[in-house]
């Protein structure tokens, strides 16, 4: 763990100052590209260059587990979903293999902790244990499985880095992991349960008040500090929490941007952000989940959402449709003209210098 985090550093000053001065020279008013001239400058702190390049490919990782707590009714799926949804994934049926074939986004699912066995599928096999154990009655994992989780995001993150990747989008599945996912974001929001426990696969209001206070039950049985993201993974998991964070940290520490998903992701982030405050440089919020909980993770995280759909799926849907955002971000600040470069005088506004905006047809 010592190594994964050594690795990680703050955003580049320097880039940041210096995208910010070309922002300024470029053809258009300042801060008319609003949130994306504030995402532009991000990326070029984190990758250190400015003006940065387009971060493509991108890849989304959708990290699959089981919880133990499904035991105690808290969605009314079964818990062989998740396996038939991996299955899914690997086949390209899914609604994030149909919206990364359309932002050319690469596609990996990961097993890292199904309760089935899905080895006939073509994915990537990193099981840590089959489930997590019921974390309304005890650790949902030792300590030795969350290290073991987390080591297989960051791991994974090097490894996708490596084959050329430039930007890292999180997905996740696991039936009954919004659960996981309140108790992970009132522990490091100090919101209460049911500020943050919501309907995740659309269970009724009678389904949502005993998930609730599973939830709440959960906290006060465990009392696990924010100062401890370890002994939070281990209270509550899940497995895919645990390699999301990993997955995190393996951006920062390879300065690539990562684009959060939705409640799971902003659980996952902020144990992410406890291990190494400094990760958060390199995240970007894709969406904000109608799941309550996520929007109360993205305000301790610091994050402003790119989109505001009313999504709940999960599988790195909101990522993927965040992509193309982010491109855009970045080619506006390395693909727009300067002032300069456009023979466009400073105190002139760039729509008064179009020729045939003025009354003569040509520049005042």
């Amino acid at each position: 763990m010592e190594e994964y985090l050594a690795g990680i550093g703050p955003a580049d000053e320097a880039a940041m100052r210096a995208a910010t001065e070309r922002q300024l020279s470029l053809t258009k008013p300042a801060g008319s590209l609003g949130v994306l001239e504030e995402l532009s400058i991000r990326v070029a702190g984190m990758t250190g260059v400015c003006p940065p390049e387009v971060p493509a490919p991108a890849v989304v990782t959708v990290f699959a587990a089981d919880h133990g707590v499904h035991a105690q009714g808290v969605s009314p799926w079964p818990q062989e979903v998740t396996a038939a949804m991996l299955a899914n994934f690997a086949g390209g049926g899914a609604a994030v293999n149909a919206f990364a074939a359309n932002n050319r986004v690469d596609v990996r699912v990961v097993d890292v902790g199904v309760a089935s066995d899905v080895e006939a599928l073509d994915i990537v096999h990193a099981k840590v244990r089959a489930g997590t154990r019921d974390l309304s009655v005890e650790n949902a994992l030792s300590d030795d499985e969350v290290r073991a989780a987390i080591g297989v995001g960051f791991d994974l993150a090097g490894k996708l880095v490596g084959d050329g990747y430039r930007c890292l989008l999180t997905g996740d599945m696991g039936i009954a992991n919004t659960t996981a996912s309140a108790a992970l974001i009132a522990t490091f929001t100090g919101a209460t349960a049911a500020d943050v426990t919501g309907r995740g696969t659309g269970i009724d209001d009678a389904t949502l008040a005993h998930k609730t206070e599973i939830v709440s039950a959960a906290l006060a049985r465990h009392e696990v500090p924010a100062s401890d993201p370890l002994g939070a993974l281990a209270a509550y998991g899940g497995l895919e929490h645990a390699a999301l964070a990993g997955y995190i940290l393996g951006g920062a520490a390879h300065r690539v941007p990562v684009i959060l998903d939705g409640v799971i992701a902003g659980a996952a982030a902020l144990v992410a952000q406890a291990l190494h405050p400094a990760a958060m440089d390199y995240c970007v919020a894709g969406h904000r989940s109608a799941e309550p909980g996520h929007a109360v993770a993205l305000k301790t995280l610091g994050l402003q959402p790119l989109v505001d759909l009313d999504l709940r799926l999960g599988e790195g849907t909101g990522a993927v449709l965040a992509y193309p955002i982010l491109t855009c971000a970045v080619r506006a600040l390395t693909e727009m003209a300067t002032f300069e470069s456009a023979g466009i005088t400073s105190n002139e506004d760039p729509a008064d210098a179009t020729p045939g905006a003025s009354s003569g047809g040509g520049v005042a």
